[in-house]
This record gives C-alpha cells, sequence and structure tokens, in this order.
C-alpha cells in the first residue's frame, strides 16, 4: 500500500490537482475584488473629486445630516453656514454630498 502512494505522487501530471484545489480559492477572490473593492475604490475616487470642487457658496450635507453653505474656503476644512448668524467650522472629509 505505501508503494501504490508513492506511485501516484511521482505520476507525471500529479502537480494539476494543486492548481485545481487552488481554483475555487482564486476565483472567490476575483469574485470579491469585482464586487466589493472596485466599486468602493470608485466610490471614494468620486467623493474625492466632488471634494475638491467645492467651491464658496455650494449647497452641502454633512455626515451627521445636517445642511448647509459654504461660506469660505481653507486648505482642509470649510467655514459652513448652518443657521442665521451660526456658522461651524468643519473637515472636507466629513462632507456626504453637495446639493
Amino acid at each position: 500500500m505505501i508503494n501504490f502512494a508513492y506511485a501516484q505522487s511521482t505520476r507525471p501530471g500529479g502537480g494539476g490537482n494543486a492548481l485545481i484545489g487552488f481554483l475555487p480559492i482564486i476565483l472567490i477572490i476575483v469574485i470579491l475584488y469585482f464586487l466589493m473593492i472596485l466599486p468602493q475604490q470608485r466610490r471614494q475616487k468620486k467623493h474625492n473629486q466632488m471634494l475638491t470642487e467645492l467651491k464658496k457658496g455650494d449647497r452641502i450635507v454633512l455626515s451627521g445630516g445636517i445642511y448647509g453653505i459654504i461660506t469660505n474656503a481653507k486648505e482642509r476644512t470649510f467655514m459652513v453656514k448652518v443657521a442665521e448668524n451660526t456658522e461651524i467650522e468643519i473637515e472636507k472629509t466629513s462632507i456626504a454630498y453637495k446639493l
């Protein structure tokens, strides 16, 4: 019986079984990339582009659901008017979307 197992492992073309064994794992990784990672990268790129195009006077919604109007743009922050006589300074990354 030991000789039989040895004969099977030294048979030419026996290495193909290892590749076939990894094929499902490789397929799962490829599917996850196309279904989860690639769309997330596209959304992130689109959001970053929207942040760079914001300017004074744009109406925005913050990630907390607060609506406001940009009154001043700085390098990393915005001054946002959220009510009469009320302005807050926010990080650019806290903006969810532009109206």
